[in-house]
């Protein structure tokens, strides 16, 4: 059974549709991609998750039920804009978040305890938020999300703000927690987090579903533009080629793009003619360039 399901969900606000009729299903253990412009529809499409609002439309399914108060629970959430209250100590407010979770007051404690040694850092324990930087206020938002070991976790731009060890250190926990059979529902605008993280998506844009699927299904029905050559001499000819249209020399070899898969072929053929080839690709579309693509054909 789905951990999270929705169908046909639709949000209005007086005549502006603001979540135009979503389908999409997270299983256990899952971290699924919610992706989409500012505006697209995400931080709507995750509050009706929530609870915090209701569609106009469709339905929402936890575990093949639908909502009830229950559900607060089993149920977790980091929000891009971060809500801790900077003036009262750590220990006090999550604890608190944790108790109207449902969980006891010595639970609450032994787990925000367990976290804050995960992160190294349990000397936060009684300092007040404000005294915290800003990764580290983010770093407890994120305890703040699963001290109380939720079911369903709803993260919005969960690693934005953070420096390069800390992005590692909570990529790290967020796949222990899908590990331990956590359904995560994930939104971001770092397409390549999204690439590691998740194997499902779905692109928004301007209320509507452009993009869905499986990831590497999704590249697959995208056309292969680029080819990366390395190699240590020059390689001359290139721009002359049937089917290159651009070469960008690079420190150790080029970038070319291509209008037809068949160049891919002339392009090594040429290289191999001239010398050695140390590494020869035909790379597939990244996450990115398939977003770009498909947000900006959806709006011609």
């Amino acid at each position: 059974m789905e951990a999270l399901k929705l169908e046909s969900v639709m949000k209005q606000y007086g005549e502006k549709t603001a979540v135009n009729g979503i389908n999409l299903t997270v299983g256990k253990g899952e971290i699924y991609g919610l992706l989409g412009a500012n505006g697209a529809g995400k931080t709507t499409t995750m509050r009706m998750v929530l609870g915090l609002i209701y569609p106009d439309g469709g339905n929402i399914l936890y575990n093949g039920k639908p909502y009830n108060s229950e559900l607060q629970q089993i149920m977790g959430y980091l929000p891009e804009e971060r809500g801790l209250y900077p003036k009262i100590k750590v220990s006090d407010q999550i604890v608190y978040l944790a108790r109207l979770r449902g969980m006891s007051a010595s639970d609450a404690d032994k787990s925000l305890r367990y976290w804050l040694d995960r992160f190294e850092v349990p000397d936060y324990y009684n300092k007040k938020i404000e005294e915290l930087s800003k990764g580290n206020q983010q770093k407890m938002g994120f305890i703040a999300a699963v001290v109380h070991k939720p079911q369903i976790l709803i993260l919005d731009e969960a690693f934005s703000g953070l420096d390069p060890v800390n992005v590692e250190l909570l990529k790290d926990t967020v796949k222990e927690l899908r590990e331990q059979g956590t359904s995560i529902l994930f939104s971001t605008h770092r397409m390549e987090h999204v690439e590691e993280l998740c194997r499902n998506i779905t692109i928004l844009d301007r209320s509507n579903t452009v993009v869905q699927g499986d990831i590497r299904t999704i590249k697959s029905g995208y056309p292969r533009e680029q080819v990366l050559l390395r190699t240590d001499n020059e390689v001359t000819g290139l721009e002359s080629i049937t089917g290159v249209t651009a070469v960008q020399r690079q420190e150790r070899g080029y970038l070319l793009s291509i209008s037809e898969i068949g160049a891919a072929q002339r392009i090594l053929q040429q290289a191999m003619a001239q010398g050695e080839v140390e590494h020869f690709e035909i790379k597939e579309p990244t996450l990115n360039q398939i977003f770009i693509r498909a947000v900006g054909e959806s709006h011609e």
